[in-house]
């Protein structure tokens, strides 16, 4: 019924607009505009926000630090291995490295079972290296402890070439590895670090390259 009383003064909608009837028919309301709140989002994300400190590496271009480790000499055993590292971060991918290191050899299996035939003396038996490296971070990102701590961290290739001082003699050597650099806080940098150092020998009668690797842990300052 209301809908042709509606229709009914659709038709006669100037004659109404003139005697003011025209609020009667509820189609003909202007509709009021939706009002939305600005203060509250349509949707509530359920996720807590958190904060995290970042250690961030220091602006400064060159580390200097120590590392200590083992180091297995073909045929001559395994032991201790020291030395010191210094770097140049040229860019954010690429960096040149200098290090030196010093290990002692053991006695090989001949002369453990000879029971007395000696290959070296025994200051022969000190071996000194050192090689200029160029490294590339291959793998540069962040590293996470608990919920609130991330760390800068990357993983390196480094390759060079040096020379390594063993048996009274001078082999010239060549390097090849892989690291693992963790930023304690924007100076100080833990690394780990799995190098070959080759060179060839003729200790046991022939000439052969021997692979001597060695696995390292140190600490770095950046300056």
């Amino acid at each position: 019924m209301e809908s042709r009383i509606c229709i009914f003064l659709l038709k006669a909608l100037p004659l109404l607009v003139l005697l003011g009837l025209s609020g009667g028919c509820s189609l003909l309301r202007t509709a009021e505009p939706a009002v939305y709140s600005e203060s509250e989002p349509v949707i509530k994300p359920g996720i807590e926000r958190r904060t995290i400190t970042e250690a961030d590496i220091d602006s400064e271009d060159f580390e200097v630090g120590a590392f200590v480790g083992v180091m297995g000499i073909e045929d001559f055993g395994s032991n201790v291995v020291y030395g010191v590292r210094a770097s140049y971060h040229a860019t954010e991918d690429f960096f040149f490295e200098a290090a030196a290191g010093a290990t002692r050899a053991d006695e090989t299996s001949y002369e453990t079972l000879s029971g007395g035939a000696q290959l070296l003396t025994d200051s022969q038996r000190d071996l000194y290296y050192y090689n200029l490296s160029l490294g590339y971070n291959v793998l540069p990102g962040e590293s996470f402890i608990g919920s609130r701590h991330a760390f800068n961290s990357a993983l390196y290739l480094v390759a060079g070439v040096g020379n390594t001082e063993f048996a009274d003699d001078s082999h010239f050597t060549y390097s090849v590895g892989a690291g693992y650099r963790f930023l304690l806080n924007d100076w100080v940098a833990l690394h780990l670090d799995f190098k070959d150092h080759i060179f060839e020998s003729d200790l046991l009668g022939t000439d052969k390259y021997t692979h001597n690797l060695e696995g390292t842990v140190g600490l770095s300052m950046f300056f």
